[in-house]
């Protein structure tokens, strides 16, 4: 059944989880649609959609159901014709949406960079060893092990605003977050120092906002189709293609960045075992116009000598 939403007269509704962060990258998609498509932005009413990640703050992700259940309860909103678009954080995005849905926007992506928050230090390797550092993610958990064995990694989970009032509280001594997640939510922080992408590779499509449709729903597509990044999506296309290719999940430690030079898709990725002890980072370059094949070459390269390295 076609989508039977007017874009241009009718109510827009549009699904996000109900954080700050959240709330915040639907206000970016709200202007943008006002401003580029000029819809009235009265026309579209934000519907918060409180899912299984959010509630399900006691456990790490990979013990409840993985990324998924970020987007899960939203989903089945839009499917029910209930919500009109979601907004997402792309990183939070399983590799494979369900069947009816399908993701083609992906607004100018910002900074992908992680960011070390902490009071005394300003470099993961000079952090003395025992110091507690906070996160929720396999891949930061890595990454920190493999620059510095001897740091203590504590779970940390919730939202911008949960984690920074969990490190002020003195749980962790220091945490790792995403820059442009500190960005849009307003919460810039003074203790917080972008790590360079040489030292913490970036989570496929970290930083970037991807707006999902019903794929039947033409008139929304057409709507869509002015506000898509088509640099951004590309980018985000072989980093997600890369991780699916490496059969990853949020069990997996894998970081990935790509960029576009001319007519060239450079695209670096990176496997790490879970205590940070092997770590394989590779780059392929290969045509803009087939982000599949790089993203598999790459795949490959990298599986290849993380199993050699594994087994030694």
């Amino acid at each position: 059944m076609a989508g039977n939403t007017n874009p241009r007269s009718g109510k827009i509704r549009i699904g996000t989880r109900g954080s700050r962060l959240a709330l915040k990258q639907v206000d970016i998609v709200r202007h943008q649609l006002a401003n580029i498509c000029k819809l009235d932005p009265l026309h579209m009413d934000v519907v918060p959609v409180v899912t299984t990640g959010d509630v399900e703050q006691g456990r790490p992700l990979h013990e409840i159901g993985g990324k998924g259940l970020f987007c899960r309860e939203i989903e089945l909103q839009l499917l029910d014709h209930r919500i009109d678009i979601a907004v997402h954080s792309l990183k939070d995005m399983p590799a494979a949406q369900p069947d009816g849905l399908v993701i083609d926007c992906v607004l100018k992506r910002g900074d992908p960079r992680d960011a070390l928050v902490s009071e005394r230090y300003t470099r993961i390797e000079a952090i003395p060893p025992g110091t507690r550092v906070g996160t929720s993610s396999t891949r930061r958990r890595a990454q920190l092990l493999h620059l510095n064995p001897l740091l203590e990694i504590r779970a940390l989970r919730g939202n911008v605003d949960t984690r920074l009032r969990k490190l002020s509280s003195g749980l962790v001594d220091a945490a790792v977050l995403a820059v442009e997640g500190l960005r849009r939510s307003g919460l810039q922080d003074s203790r917080a120092t972008p790590v360079p992408e040489s030292e913490m590779m970036p989570a496929p499509a970290q930083g970037a906002i991807c707006i999902e449709r019903r794929s039947d729903d033409d008139r929304i597509a057409e709507l869509l189709s002015q506000i898509d990044d088509w640099n951004s999506r590309l980018v985000c296309s072989a980093e997600r293609s890369f991780l699916r290719e490496l059969g990853g999940d949020c069990t997996t430690p894998i970081g990935a960045i790509a960029r576009l030079g001319g007519e060239e898709l450079i695209l670096d990725g990176e496997l790490l075992d879970p205590d940070g002890n092997v770590r394989v980072r590779k780059q392929c370059v290969g045509s803009y116009r087939d982000p599949l094949a790089v993203a598999r070459r790459l795949a490959h390269q990298v599986r290849e000598e993380f199993n050699r390295r594994s087994a030694n």
